[in-house]
């Protein structure tokens, strides 16, 4: 079924279409978020919410052994050599491509099976489900990167886990394990990786097996699109103040150089 360069899509025959997966598929980078993979990402939401026989759930995972490592450096770059103005913009439209999962109308699970990294682990908190791998490890990094949160995730994160926790990882940047996830509530299930994928189709049957005109109404009525709206636009504004900032550069000269930034806070 797939048509995609950095996205692959498939139809579970055995669940005569009731099931399709969505996976990230850039071996290059380890599934790292690019402008083309965005785009891919949301033509595919849109196809699948177009069926003329929507699917009873759908999952969001990954190729190549991971989830996603977050934005690609080349990407985050570029936004290095633009005017806010231009940022601002560039990251409402790069936020709406992957956020579009919560545009599908039935059940979405995230089957995080491996590492999920800043706006890679948002893509998972904006599904309704998630199921983490035990051994995986993931982390809102953004701030050691040099720039406020995005995609979402200075709303999701409180969403899901409270001002408090969610706020812990988000001013932290700290790294936790899929049995962190689990033991907070995050995930409904933690399972090797190996078996992350295997298990969270077996959550998708279980749950196809339910009314689906009950659960459409419930995924239509279960978010505020206005609150989540609100923060997509601070957070644009502030990442397009931060990807021109010394701070910034100074990241990602530290990637090249292989060595731990120095933030002078300009």
């Amino acid at each position: 079924m797939s048509k995609y360069e950095f996205i692959e899509v498939e139809k579970d025959t055995n669940s005569d279409g009731q099931i399709i997966s969505v996976f990230l598929n850039n071996p290059g980078s380890r599934n790292s978020m690019t402008w083309k993979m965005g785009e891919e990402f949301a033509e595919a939401i849109r196809s699948i919410s177009k069926e003329k026989k929507l699917p009873r759930a759908v999952i969001i995972s990954g190729k190549n052994d991971v989830f996603c490592a977050g934005g690609d450096l080349n990407l985050l770059r570029s936004f290095s050599e633009k005017t806010f103005s231009q940022n601002k913009k560039g990251m409402r439209k790069f936020y709406s491509f992957f956020l579009s999962v919560r545009n599908l109308p039935v059940p979405v699970l995230a089957a995080v099976n491996g590492h999920a990294i800043g706006a890679g682990l948002s893509i998972a908190f904006a599904c309704d489900l998630r199921v983490f791998a035990n051994e995986g490890k993931y982390s809102f990094n953004f701030v050691r990167l040099g720039i406020h949160p995005g995609m979402g995730s200075s709303f999701l994160a409180p969403e899901l886990l409270g001002k408090s926790l969610g706020g812990r990882l988000l001013f932290s940047g700290e790294t936790f394990t899929g049995i962190d996830a689990k033991n907070w509530g995050l995930a409904w299930q933690s399972h090797p990786k190996a078996e992350v994928y295997a298990k969270t189709k077996e959550l998708a049957v279980y749950m196809a097996e339910a009314a689906p005109l009950a659960l459409q109404e419930l995924k239509q009525n279960l978010y505020s699109w206005k609150d989540l709206d609100r923060a997509l636009k601070k957070e644009a504004e502030s990442q397009a103040r931060n990807f021109i900032s010394a701070d910034f550069k100074e990241t990602l000269a530290s990637v090249v150089e292989k060595r731990p930034p120095v933030f002078i806070g300009k």
